[in-house]
């Protein structure tokens, strides 16, 4: 499916095959009974179901405007009319008068049998006329409000095709339909969505999420959202780079570089417009020099790819719901703050900070953390999201208690998260600034304070304590070392020191200080 339809990108082009029309069924529907016609046109296939009334409609609009042979339709039956041997010999006669209307009609269908059979939700000429004139009716009043416009994948292969094909823009003789109102709104809109669907679309077996499409047609983008389409089969995003502001690919692309520089593929090296060249290179390729915001959550990428090269311009980044292994390459993006790694496959951060020197916000969430090494210099740091890790130790998190400017911490559905006193103990890694962290989206309260003032003083107690411990530990040393005999060569006795001299005395009680440990 997704390789008959990738047809569309070759130099040579099939012959159309002709559409079809068979009725391949009906079912008793309260009092009526409604046929089930199956259309074929190439390896798309869709099934409408209509009632006789609704054929009868038809014909008489076909004789009105077409001039059909009026005794084209079979018959209404009034006795009778549900019976099974009427309805298996309306069935045939139905199909024929279908097939017949496909023949009459081989290039384009007329209006109303193009929307009796949908072919403008998934015939190629029928999807672009309905697109035409909804844009003729109301591309201007979109275009002034600047709304985003949704668009589906078929919709984009279907303007694609039409325009591969080479025939009139306006082949239905419908000024409405004229294909020069779709190309004209696409040069001027700035917000573009284009969403596409699990499974088959609608009633047919078009997977839509794997068409191949061309945006090159969109001249003045500044916003795209693409979404459940096959990145590998998207052509033209990169037209949009003067332009382009913020993107989104999601559930779409299996790497970065599908996104941001598809034409990689064709060459051995490459380097991005403006870059020193260390090597030998076999293209340069322009960056996305207006992109400030990229979202490629929820796609299936594993590493962040020397792609991102390309994007020196980005702010806000988030590679959420992927499986990415490693922090890698960002260093070349100087003026990233915001960076979204949640719920990716991450075990390390050493390191790290040599790729992050200017974050603001990091979301590390859904992990599998279990060292904050790697962390201790993001000297910018703002807001920090750990949670559902597997931080272990509370030593970790002085891995981030020195960081100046940081105040929202998140660290629940870690081990220590069930460690008595959790909070207090966490928030007494950060000393002094403790009042200023909230940790887990909760202020702290005064009560809390008083408790991380009670640890710290126990603390410092302790290292004064150890302080201590080792000064005596050195003086006892300093003690037998002096006491101790020495042999002269010669075999003369050693000289004792003078009883008027003495060592320094170690101090025998701290009980003024750790009296009440």
């Amino acid at each position: 499916m997704a390789a008959a339809a990738a047809r569309g990108f070759g130099p040579e082009r099939e012959a159309e095959p002709a559409k079809e029309a068979r009725v391949v069924g009906s079912e008793l529907v309260d009092t009526y009974t409604v046929y089930i016609i199956q259309v074929t046109d190439g390896s798309h296939e869709w099934t409408v179901k209509h009632r006789y009334s609704d054929f009868h409609d038809l014909h008489e609009k076909l004789v009105a405007e077409k001039k059909i042979d009026k005794s084209l339709l079979p018959p209404k039956k009034i006795i009778g009319k549900n019976s099974r041997s009427l309805v298996e010999k309306r069935e045939k006669d139905l199909e024929i008068y279908l097939q017949t209307l496909l023949a009459t009609f081989p290039d384009v269908a007329p209006r109303v049998l193009a929307h009796f059979l949908h072919f403008q939700f998934y015939e190629i000429n029928g999807i672009t006329a309905a697109l035409a004139e909804e844009l003729f009716e109301k591309g201007e009043q979109l275009l002034g409000a600047g709304e985003v416009f949704a668009i589906g994948p078929l919709q984009l292969y279907a303007v694609t095709e039409q325009l591969q094909q080479g025939k009139p823009t306006c082949a239905s003789g419908d000024a409405k339909t004229d294909l020069g109102h779709i190309l004209d709104f696409t040069c001027r809109l700035k917000y573009l969505k284009v969403s596409g669907t699990e499974g088959p679309f609608g009633t047919s077996n078009i997977q839509e999420q794997h068409l191949p499409f061309d945006l090159s047609i969109f001249k003045s983008l500044h916003q795209v959202e693409i979404s459940h389409c096959d990145a590998k089969h998207i052509r033209g995003l990169v037209a949009s780079k003067p332009t382009l502001a913020t993107m989104s690919v999601r559930f779409s692309a299996t790497s970065m570089k599908e996104v941001l520089v598809p034409e990689a593929s064709e060459f051995d090296e490459w380097e991005p417009a403006g870059a020193a060249l260390e090597g030998p290179v076999t293209a340069i390729i322009p960056t996305w020099q207006a992109l400030t915001a990229l979202d490629l959550s929820h796609n299936s990428i594993s590493e962040i790819d020397e792609s991102v090269k390309l994007i020196p311009k980005i702010e806000f980044l988030d590679l959420s719901h992927n499986g990415v292994l490693v922090v890698d390459n960002l260093q070349h993006l100087y003026n990233l703050v915001h960076l979204d790694l949640s719920y990716n496959k991450l075990s390390s951060l050493e390191g790290v900070h040599t790729k992050l020197g200017n974050i603001k916000t990091l979301n590390l969430a859904g992990n599998l953390l279990g060292s904050l090494r790697g962390l201790h210099k993001l000297y910018s740091l703002v807001n920090l999201d750990l949670s559902n890790n597997r931080i272990e130790q509370m030593e970790e998190v002085r891995s981030i208690g020195s960081l100046p400017c940081l105040e929202h911490v998140a660290l629940l559905n870690n081990p220590l998260s069930i460690i008595p006193d959790y909070r207090t103990k966490v928030l007494a890694q950060f000393g002094e600034r403790a009042s200023e962290v909230c940790l887990d989206n909760t202020v702290t309260t005064e009560k809390e304070l008083d408790t991380v003032e009670v640890l710290k003083a126990i603390q410092k107690a302790k290292e004064v304590k150890s302080k201590l411990s080792n000064t005596e530990k050195k003086v006892g040393e300093d003690t037998r070392l002096s006491a101790a005999p020495c042999i002269r060569p010669g075999g003369s006795p050693p000289t004792v020191a003078p009883t008027s001299v003495s060592l320094p005395q170690p101090i025998l009680s701290n009980q003024g200080i750790l009296g009440d440990e």
